[in-house]
């Protein structure tokens, strides 16, 4: 861990829609303000010890909206009045379906969540479904709620997962739904995660390497002609294009050194384990539970499977990544997809290949974007429309 600690907290495993391909094992489980008293006590006494000045809790679920305005109200009285106790700071972030959004949420999301909203909408929505209705009837309540929290002037950001027809749909209609149709200005484009128990959807979203690099490449060009230096925020792109002209980054987790070094997940029922992929998903990944140990550092200390994650760069970079161009970006990729896929920690991810074509083609347009002659000798693949543009995006 570092001087920041971030905590993915899922105070409820429970959800109010029915999407085909979740990887989550939903329960009914709440966490009471007791045990939410109890861990954020034992989160602060980690950081006491490994002196750490401040947390991040990303606050999800499960649907975090399936529980009343008034917990989390109550809630943040108690975080931040243990918080001051102690000389720390905690922050708070939201990530909600916005199925349930009403504007009784409004003041808690302002004074808690810094007024933003993190949620999700695939283009095209094929997958995600309330219990009583299709993906439409999904989509159009979710089109309403986002439009009414912005009305209010909540910032929303949207996390979007290809599937097969966004890649048949192609990365321009992708592009003109969000930004143009919605005007949404941030948001991030994920693969798919087939986790958790298999059925026939998880099957059919597994996409192919070649398939992703040209709609990714695609995305990234459109977005340099049409985003770039414009307040539009594409996250991976914008970030790898950032990381390659040397500019500040933030990559994302599937690309850390080691996703062990950056935080863990908690959930409702007290297990701690890497993530929320994991700790909705593999129990046999499962660190402990915070509620029947007296220390989180004793916890992550003796846990053989945290250890595993911790050993996972080590066995895998000599196996299959030494040589690779790109391993002080990747670093192997993401554990959690390389255990759904291929069930073991220890092989590099199997979306290594779009990883490579995508950092190539990112790499390209940043060197355009430096109007450095030298190393754009070695690209000759980068087109003069494409150089022109980003001459242009870069005023």
């Amino acid at each position: 861990m570092r001087n920041h600690l971030q905590v993915i907290f899922l105070p409820t495993n429970k959800c109010n829609v029915n999407c085909e391909y979740c990887f989550e094992d939903k329960t009914d489980d709440r966490m009471t303000h007791d045990q939410l008293t109890s861990v954020i006590t034992k989160l602060l006494d980690f950081m006491d010890g490994a002196h750490i000045g401040s947390l991040m809790l990303h606050w999800q679920g499960g649907e975090i909206m399936t529980m009343p305005v008034e917990w989390f109200e109550k809630a943040f009285d108690i975080i931040e009045k243990l918080a001051d106790e102690r000389g720390k700071r905690i922050d708070h972030g939201l990530q909600t379906n916005m199925i349930a959004y009403h504007p009784r949420w409004n003041d808690i999301i302002k004074k808690m969540f810094g007024n933003s909203v993190g949620t999700s909408m695939d283009y095209p929505n094929l997958y995600r479904k309330l219990f009583k209705g299709g993906p439409d009837d999904y989509t159009k309540v979710w089109m309403r709620n986002v439009q009414a929290a912005r009305e209010a002037g909540i910032g929303v950001g949207v996390i979007a997962v290809t599937n097969q027809r966004t890649l048949e749909l192609g990365a321009e209609a992708f592009y003109s739904y969000f930004v143009d149709e919605l005007g949404i200005t941030n948001f991030q484009v994920n693969t798919p995660f087939p986790g958790g128990e298999d059925n026939t959807t998880k099957e059919d979203i597994a996409l192919e390497n070649d398939g992703l690099a040209r709609f990714f490449n695609e995305l990234t060009d459109i977005w340099i002609k049409r985003g770039y230096g414009k307040g539009i925020n594409l996250s991976p792109v914008d970030q790898i294009v950032a990381r390659f002209s040397n500019e500040p980054n933030s990559l994302p987790c599937i690309w850390q050194s080691n996703c062990a070094d950056e935080f863990i997940a908690i959930d409702a029922r007290g297990f701690v384990a890497q993530c929320d992929c994991w700790v909705t998903s593999y129990p046999e990944y499962f660190f402990g539970n915070i509620f029947e140990s007296d220390s989180l550092a004793d916890l992550l200390a003796k846990s053989p499977a945290r250890k595993a994650f911790l050993d996972r760069p080590l066995a895998i970079i000599d196996k299959d990544c030494i040589e690779c161009d790109f391993l002080s970006m990747c670093h192997g990729g993401c554990p959690v997809r390389t255990y759904t896929y291929k069930k073991t920690l220890n092989e590099k991810d199997p979306f290594c290949s779009f990883y490579k074509q995508l950092f190539r083609h990112t790499e390209s347009v940043a060197v355009g974007l430096l109007g450095n002659r030298s190393l754009g000798s070695r690209h000759p693949n980068v087109s003069p429309e494409l150089v022109t543009a980003l001459v242009a995006a870069n005023g």
